[in-house]
């Protein structure tokens, strides 16, 4: 049974993090992403694309459920090349479907969610 549907969206400057370079900030991208999250990240040509879609998946989750929660609580993944995020070690269950795109200089993504009694 359905207890709550959320929807959030997020828009992120992929320009914001490529003026974070990771080797120089590593400590701020270790406070959002997961060590899993930042191996994805590197493995490209332009990493900072990735961490910005991933930061906007956060986002948009957290405004999706509509409470605190920190970024090192969510990991984001991907399942054939579609996202997907969870929540670690939450006591409430959810299911979530994302949606996430990259153009120019922006990311955005949108997380629906529904807590399930």
């Amino acid at each position: 049974m359905i207890e709550k549907f959320g929807i959030g969206i997020d828009i992120v400057s992929i320009q914001k993090f490529k003026k974070k370079p990771f080797k120089i900030n590593e400590s701020f991208y270790k406070l959002i992403f997961s060590k899993a999250e930042i191996r994805y990240c590197l493995k490209f040509k332009n990493p900072y694309e990735r961490f910005a879609g991933k930061f906007a998946l956060k986002e948009a989750l957290i405004k999706s459920i509509d409470r605190k929660i920190r970024f090192s609580e969510i990991e984001t993944s991907h399942l054939k090349s579609k996202p997907i995020v969870r929540i670690k070690k939450s006591g409430e269950k959810y299911i979530f479907i994302t949606s996430l795109s990259h153009e120019n200089d922006f990311a955005v993504a949108v997380v629906i969610s529904e807590r399930i009694k």
